[in-house]
């Protein structure tokens, strides 16, 4: 089995990193990362339901 197949770190970090002040922003990039970080945690919100639901009852 390979190791990197169960990596998260890159992952999480895109939840957790600073802002880099040396990239250009605009509401659209801006919009478009919010968008993004709300869909993975609404994902991983139903994920952990579905396992709730297909372990514990």
């Amino acid at each position: 089995m390979r190791k990197d197949l169960f990596n998260f770190g890159p992952a999480l970090g895109y939840f957790f990193r600073k802002p880099d002040p040396t990239r250009h922003t605009n509401f659209n990039l801006r919009t478009m990362h919010f968008i993004n970080k709300l869909s993975m945690a609404m994902f991983l919100v139903g994920f952990i339901i579905l396992l709730y639901r297909w372990f514990l009852r």
